[in-house]
């Protein structure tokens, strides 16, 4: 085909397997897909958005999110140690932690902390006190850190 010459259409330009081959070839052909009177005719439905909602709204949209798993963990402390000492502990070792008697223990929530307590026994259980709740503006501002 000559560079220079005026593009002319072919019939098998409107054939979509002529029309990749062409493509391959270096010319350029477009294939439309059929549309369906279906598919022109169904209108687009839009809930409407209010700026003000009603407490049993704003209730409603929470619920979406109350079923939705996360790890909570109480943190007794921490400690690192390199992995021969790992390979050594037995049944009756014992881990040096960082935290203190009397501390407080962490609560993390995914990993972030949200308070603090103290080890408690109910019922012959094992539970925690929470003795201070850390606010989301001390929470941002620890994610800033």
């Amino acid at each position: 085909m000559d560079a220079n010459a005026p593009n002319q259409s072919s019939p098998s330009e409107n054939d979509p397997k002529s029309a990749a081959a062409g493509q391959e070839e270096g010319n350029t052909a477009v294939a439309e897909a059929p549309t369906t009177n279906a598919e022109e005719s169904k209108p687009t439905v839009f809930q409407e958005l209010s700026p003000k909602q009603t407490n049993s709204e704003a209730h409603n949209d929470i619920d979406f999110i109350l079923d939705i798993p996360i790890q909570l963990t109480v943190e007794l402390g921490r400690t690192k140690i390199a992995i021969k000492n790992l390979l050594q502990l037995t049944q009756d070792s014992v881990l040096e932690l960082d935290g203190m008697a009397g501390d407080p223990l962490d609560v993390l929530v995914n990993g972030c902390l949200i308070a603090q307590g103290e080890v408690v026994v109910v019922n012959e259980k094992f539970g925690l006190r929470l003795t201070d709740i850390i606010t989301p503006a001390e929470r941002i501002r620890k994610l800033n850190k």
